[in-house]
């Protein structure tokens, strides 16, 4: 056996199950389109939810910061990397979000895996630590809860009641409720103000994933927790779905922010964000109050998919949001699906299990302000025309 034969034996065993992945160049378009392999798409695929990857007005301020302050913000934050930018904007997701502060991270996936780590550290706490997760979390929470080395414990999807009985029998302890308030692979929300409810009733604390919510809902288009801040001690979000940039932040207590400071090794360690990217934070979040038109119409077209669909005879889950799964099951099956559909000019992304559970292997239909709505109108057709072969068989 070489060092090289289990990695190829994995490769292979996922291949034969349906279940290799494999990187595709996509080169972005407007109008909610992308072109692969000299063909244009409808994409179906992209977290752009508000177009604002293309927006002049992003486009622009990464230019002009490019210019001022160079290409790379050289260092961490906490060296030479805290480029005066931060502040304002760091201020402006504090008052959207309803809280005292806020952070500024790298990618979604690094602030959650190193700041639930930072908070669920035992040697801090002085407490034994469970973190008490939704099912359908991301994987990047799990990890955080992992590196933490807290005791993880994960209840039903939405479930409050299995949530409080196992609050219930961690009293004493230090417990971190971690859920998303939009799922990204279900499109479906949490009860931020049952939750919140519970974890004070409990003396836990509670973290919020906002990255699906964050541009699309809440008051002013800060998220769900713009709605309910009291109810959430921690919420995390992106730029890099509806605010079309990159980055993420966490909206928390002034106290919670210091200490992250301290302890958070995805800010310590992480050379901070390049201006060009902090310019179009900048312009993204000038634009946001005023998107409402643009929020209304996404969450109108997705009602109207939603139901054509399911008056088609897919099974559209519980989605209430811009996130629209089509489960289908089989593996081979939504691939094959996926194929039909690219061939009518429809990208859409075919998600298998490890990321949604097993069995339910789904078309993920990520809908954006920037989609036309005779594309939608073709696609609803299309779909028409291959529920009779696929929708039976989900």
């Amino acid at each position: 056996m070489t060092l090289a034969d289990p990695y190829r034996d994995y490769c292979r065993l996922r291949d034969e199950a349906n279940l290799l992945r494999q990187l595709r160049d996509a080169e972005p378009l407007a109008h909610g389109q992308v072109r692969r392999g000299g063909r244009d798409f409808v994409n179906l695929a992209s977290n752009d939810y508000l177009g604002l990857s293309r927006h002049p007005a992003l486009i622009q301020a990464a230019q002009a910061y490019a210019e001022a302050f160079g290409s790379g913000s050289t260092a961490s934050r906490l060296v030479t990397g805290n480029h005066p930018a931060y502040a304002a904007i760091e201020e402006r997701i504090a008052t959207g979000k309803g809280k005292e502060a806020a952070l500024l991270l790298a990618s979604g996936y690094q602030t959650n895996l190193t700041v639930i780590a930072a908070l669920a550290d035992k040697a801090v706490v002085k407490r034994p630590v469970t973190i008490l997760a939704d099912r359908l979390v991301h994987h990047s929470i799990l990890q955080g809860a992992v590196l933490s080395g807290a005791r993880l414990q994960r209840f039903g999807h939405n479930d409050l009641y299995h949530l409080e009985t196992l609050l219930q029998a961690r009293r004493g302890e230090f417990v971190l409720i971690a859920s998303e308030s939009v799922f990204g692979m279900d499109g479906d929300r949490a009860d931020l103000a049952a939750l919140g409810e519970l974890a004070t009733r409990y003396g836990a604390m509670l973290y919020i994933d906002e990255a699906h919510a964050t541009g699309v809902l809440g008051k002013d288009g800060f998220g769900l927790v713009a709605d309910c801040p009291l109810a959430v001690d921690v919420a995390m979000g992106t730029f890099g779905k509806a605010l079309g940039s990159f980055g993420s932040y966490i909206a928390c207590s002034k106290l919670l922010r210091d200490y992250l400071v301290q302890r958070c090794g995805g800010l310590i360690y992480s050379t901070a964000l390049p201006p060009p990217v902090l310019g179009s934070i900048a312009a993204a979040l000038e634009l946001l109050p005023n998107l409402v038109s643009d929020r209304a119409g996404l969450l109108e077209l997705a009602e109207a998919l939603r139901t054509a669909l399911r008056g088609q005879g897919w099974d559209c889950g519980a989605s209430t949001t811009q996130i629209i799964p089509v489960l289908v099951g089989a593996e081979a099956a939504v691939l094959e699906l996926a194929a039909r559909l690219e061939a009518e000019g429809f990208l859409v992304a075919a998600i298998r299990p490890p990321t949604v559970p097993a069995g339910t292997a789904r078309l993920r239909l990520s809908l954006s302000a920037a989609h036309r709505p005779d594309d939608i109108a073709r696609f609803i057709t299309v779909m028409a025309r291959l529920a009779v072969q696929f929708a039976s068989a989900a």
